[in-house]
Formats: structure tokens, sequence, C-alpha cells
């Protein structure tokens, strides 16, 4: 099966339809899959449902498709980086999720393993609680939570090979692991792609059979969402 597509769009050609479902992967603008989010934005796919752990910044990362008003909902767990992402769910233009980091990751990772839900105390007694079942195990509240399967996982890695086998780059491997198995396929983007064989298998943090299609997306920028200085004492 051929793996390697020459860029973002041609990964993604076929697979974009209006109101599907995606799973993206990155914390922040740490390990986003920034080159299959601009092909997103310039396929002017809308009606999107995103699980993300944030929606980026305003005008980076994930905030590039709520400024073009392209996507409906929301599932995340830290919203407070993003004035557009406010200003739209406040104006009740952006339907929003909320999800306990922990949880959001168990959800993906039940998905993609085929479990429909599981219970978890994270939430019980608050609004993440609200209309959802609610049982007792050894005297304690749980709460259900349902396992997330999207139409689309894009994920961002560090190096791959041919195989589409996996490396994440320290903090990058955040959500990006149990995303990728969380959908009816998986597009990954990368900063190298080496031959099979030149991957250290014990080093390897996500297996190839996951990866339907992958990209070089490099050169990177590395942004940075806040950058803290100080000013230099003198001598």
């Amino acid at each position: 099966m051929k793996k390697i597509y020459p860029n973002a769009a041609a990964a993604l050609d076929g697979l974009l339809f209006d109101g599907m479902h995606i799973c993206a992967g990155g914390f922040g603008l740490c390990g986003i899959p920034e080159r299959l989010i601009d092909a997103i934005r310039d396929a002017g796919t809308k009606d999107l449902t995103i699980a993300s752990n944030n929606a980026g910044i305003d005008g980076e990362g994930l905030g590039k498709l709520l400024r073009t008003k392209q996507v409906k909902k929301m599932i995340s767990s830290y919203v407070g980086e993003n004035k557009e992402f406010e200003r739209q769910f406040l104006s009740k233009e952006l339907e929003v999720e909320f999800c306990p980091q922990g949880t959001l990751a168990e959800r993906c990772r039940a998905g993609g393993a085929g479990i429909p839900g599981f219970y978890t105390k994270t939430g019980v007694g608050t609004v993440v609680a609200e209309g959802k079942e609610v049982k007792q195990f050894d005297g304690e509240d749980y709460i259900l939570e349902r396992g997330i399967f999207a139409d689309l996982c894009i994920i961002k890695g560090w190096k791959a090979d041919k195989s589409g086998n996996l490396v994440f780059r320290k903090t990058a491997r955040n959500f990006n692991a149990p995303m990728a198995t969380a959908g009816k396929i998986c597009v990954a983007e990368v900063e190298e792609i080496v031959e099979v064989g030149e991957l250290d298998p014990d080093g390897i943090h996500l297996p190839g059979i996951y990866v339907k299609r992958l990209i070089d997306g490099s050169p990177y920028d590395k942004k940075i969402e806040f950058e803290t200085t100080r000013e230099r004492e003198s001598a």
C-alpha cells in the first residue's frame, strides 16, 4: 500500500467531507499536525467536530480553522489561550464539550481499542457529569464516558520509516499516540522519513500499521506560544 505522499493536500485527498469528525494530536503548539491543518483550511471543509486537547492559539494551529469558521464543535480540555475560541463559545457560534485531559486521552485510547465506553471518577459532581450516566462501584460514584472514534486522525511525529513506523520527540508525544488509533484512517506528518530498518525497533512509539498516509512536512518553524524574558541585569 502506498503510504508516502508528496504533501498534505495529496495525503488528505478523498478523505475530507463536510460534517466529519477529526481527532487532532498535539498540545498547545507542541506536536501539532500543522501542515495537515493548513490543508484542511485550504480545502474549506466545514461543520467539523474536532477532538483535541485545545484549539491552538489565535491564528495558529487549530486556531486557523476557528478563524475561518470551519469548526462546528470542539471536544477539548483546555481553551484558555485562544480569544477567538472564547468569543465563538460565548456567542454560541461554537459548541464545546469540555473533557478533562486524562479522560480525553482515555476516550481516544478506548475508541481505538474498540471500547464503547468506560466509567471514571473524574468529573463526578461537576459540569462534566451533566447528562451522563452515574453508577456506583464499591459505594462510590463513577460517570460513564464514551470512547471517541473519528472519521480521520491527523498527527505529527518526529521521524518515520517508509512503512509508517513513528517516533515522537519528547513532549510532542503527548496526545498523538492515542489519537492515532482512534479513527478510520490516520494521516501523519513528520520531520524526516528514513529507510525501513533505520529506526531502532525498541524505540518505535507508534507501529506503522496505524499510519495509512504519511508526509515529510519539513522544515518546521517551531513556534512558541509564550516567550517570557527578562531584562539583562547591568554589571
